[in-house]
């Protein structure tokens, strides 16, 4: 049955992205408002079918702590899944993503044309340089910005290092962050076809202010929080120690 519903599911998204990438590319002309507004409807019609095919379930705790203007979101990264859903929970937002994934044909066409911050992860200090210029410009539109500060997926259980990229852009444009961590890698792994039921639970944090600190700090007290929030909800993937820390992968992977 499981099996089943991937495969459903693979089909769906196989038949659903074109058309909207499509719709995207026809959509340069428009404001970046309303190209984000329109294009972005992909994302719940396909929350849709994860809820209602894959029996993939989630509820937010914390909903609470979202401010009222624009902020960078620092979460934890283990799946394609929280980057459909963090568009459903959050005001309009756009992420930090490699440049390569604009090439991929029919999904990143139409990922062009939404507002985001498009990186060549290779250009080492320079894409920070990118990520702050293109940040800031974003943010003063009026969306959010997702940043992954462990840089791609990692299994649930372990962490890699959290660069300050995202940190970096806050303290700069004088917005809050906002930690959130879940346990989307549960059951729904990485580039893994099988996708399980059951409920994810995402976790939004106390806002952090950059005003008067270092970026350091602001990056090891939001690291701190998330990774603290991850073994008090989900414990059982910490079971045997206090996680497994992995090495980074090199840049452009």
């Amino acid at each position: 049955m499981i099996f089943l519903r991937s495969f459903l599911f693979a089909i769906v998204l196989a038949v659903v992205t074109p058309p909207y990438a499509i719709i995207g590319m026809l959509m340069f002309p428009f404001s970046p408002h309303l190209r984000h507004r329109v294009i972005t409807s992909w994302a719940p019609l396909v929350m849709w079918f994860v809820r209602h095919l894959l029996g993939i379930r989630y509820r937010v705790v914390g909903a609470e702590n979202i401010p009222a203007g624009p902020a960078v979101i620092l979460s934890k990264h283990q799946s394609a899944w929280e980057t459909m859903a963090l568009q459903v929970i959050f005001p309009p937002l756009c992420f930090v993503l490699k440049r390569e994934l604009l090439k991929v044909p029919f999904f990143g066409w139409g990922l062009a044309q939404i507002p985001g911050i498009a990186i060549d992860r290779a250009a080492g200090k320079d894409a920070l340089a990118q990520v702050v210029e293109q940040g800031r410009a974003r943010l003063k539109e009026g969306f959010w910005v997702v940043v992954f500060p462990e840089g791609t997926r990692v299994a649930p259980g372990t962490t890699r290092r959290y660069k300050v990229g995202g940190t970096w852009l806050a303290k700069r444009a004088g917005v809050p962050v906002v930690p959130v961590a879940h346990n989307a890698g549960e059951f729904w792994r990485r580039n893994a076809f099988l996708k399980y039921p059951g409920e994810i639970v995402v976790s939004i944090g106390p806002v952090i202010e950059v005003k008067g600190a270092k970026v350091e700090q602001i990056n090891r007290q939001a690291e701190e929080w998330i990774e603290g929030e991850m073994r008090r909800l989900f414990p059982h993937h910490y079971a045997g120690g206090e996680g497994v820390i992995v090495e980074d992968e090199p840049a452009g992977s």
